[in-house]
């Protein structure tokens, strides 16, 4: 019988498990496991990788500057996660670590951790803007030493990113003193003095100009807020989505309403076709481009003084495929608000009210109009039933 061969193994093989596992276990290799998943919008395996990363810095219980990376990274995944208190939590974490952001970022030290927390805190306000604050002072730091170092053109355009986060982060504070601390004293001064700055950090940024534009408004300086959004709106408005110039989809959204704001409802409707185009089940772009249109129409009867009959009829038709554009926009709205949950109640009754509006007018709508919400319609029913009862 031929002899039966030992199960150990050899030491050449234990020596390949041990580089094998050496291997997994490095960090770099973790955290660039990680970072990829959540770029590939795989939040929940990244959040895996990333927690075996902590645990692989950080052998003891206390946090040091190794576990700063994995901590950041943590971070950022839970807010794809929607946990904003656990991601609130890992940032503290990582800001007690480098509390004046001067580790590298490629360390994971820096002003991002700071930016997040100003978002994040649970007091707003002036926990905010001193979160803000001290991002935008590390940020200030980056700016001045790559300015003062000789600049390839990769190193120029590091500079230029960095100019554009900190215009960003003052707008950022801007809008804080523009609401929860808009009864402060000093608020307007303040936020004169930050979009100033924000400008001339970054003069070609969509979002300095459209924050400026804001402040313009509520010192009632339309036509400044309107020359800003127009100049602002010249930058990206003939790109591709695609192209980082275009800002992201909730700053066009608010872009939208100071546009409706300022008059400027042509260019509003521009933005607001666009952003459907990209998502169809934005309720808040539905809405935007339903009131839009009511105002149009509106200004139209107002301007033209339109009549049905005589030599108006061209006017009156015109007139009433903008109402009934409207309402289409609105119908649309409403049924994805119902769909989705959608928290505002508040647009969803003026979305209504504008509703009912156009019906006085056009009549109730019908197939061809685009209005398919059937359910809408028997709920406008039902309460005019109740209010006829009443």
């Amino acid at each position: 019988m031929a002899k039966i061969k030992p199960q150990h193994k050899s030491p050449s093989s234990k020596r390949k498990k041990q580089k094998s596992q050496k291997r997994q276990q490095d960090p770099a290799e973790l955290y660039a496991q990680a970072l990829s998943l959540l770029q590939t919008g795989q939040p929940e395996e990244a959040f895996t990788i990333a927690q075996k990363l902590l645990k692989v810095v950080t052998p003891t219980p206390t946090f040091t500057l190794a576990s700063l990376p994995a901590l950041s990274l943590l971070g950022e995944i839970s807010i794809e996660l929607g946990d904003a208190e656990q991601s609130r939590t890992y940032f503290t974490d990582a800001a007690k670590l480098d509390p004046e952001g001067q580790i590298k970022e490629d360390e994971g030290g820096g002003a991002e951790k700071f930016l997040w927390l100003a978002q994040l805190c649970e007091e707003g306000g002036k926990e905010s803007v001193e979160w803000f604050e001290k991002g935008a002072k590390v940020l200030r730091q980056d700016v001045a030493e790559l300015e003062d170092a000789a600049r390839d053109e990769t190193a120029q355009m590091i500079l230029e990113e960095k100019k554009r986060r900190l215009a960003n982060v003052l707008c950022g504070v801007t809008e804080v003193y523009m609401t929860d601390l808009s009864w402060e004293d000093d608020a307007e001064a303040r936020c004169e003095a930050l979009v100033t700055e924000a400008l001339l950090v970054s003069p070609d940024n969509p979002e300095v100009l459209q924050t400026l534009a804001s402040v313009r408004i509520s010192q009632t300086r339309v036509e400044d807020a309107r020359s800003a959004l127009q100049r602002g709106l010249s930058l990206w408005k003939d790109l591709p989505p695609e192209d980082t110039t275009v800002p992201d989809f909730p700053t066009r959204i608010s872009l939208c309403r100071l546009l409706i704001e300022a008059g400027l409802q042509d260019d509003a409707m521009d933005v607001l076709e666009r952003l459907v185009l990209e998502d169809d089940q934005s309720v808040e772009a539905w809405y935007l481009g339903g009131w839009c249109q009511f105002l149009i129409a509106e200004a139209q009867k107002e301007d033209a003084n339109v009549t049905s009959n005589g030599s108006a009829n061209g006017e009156q038709s015109a007139l009433e495929d903008v109402m009934k554009s409207s309402r289409k926009w609105l119908l649309n709205s409403l049924k994805l608000y119902q769909q989705l949950d959608y928290e505002d109640e508040r647009l969803g009754e003026h979305a209504k009210e504008l509703i009912a509006t156009l019906n006085n007018t056009l009549g109730p709508p019908v197939e061809d109009d685009g209005a398919d919400d059937d359910e809408w319609e028997d709920e406008e029913a039902e309460e005019d039933h109740e209010m006829e009862a009443s």
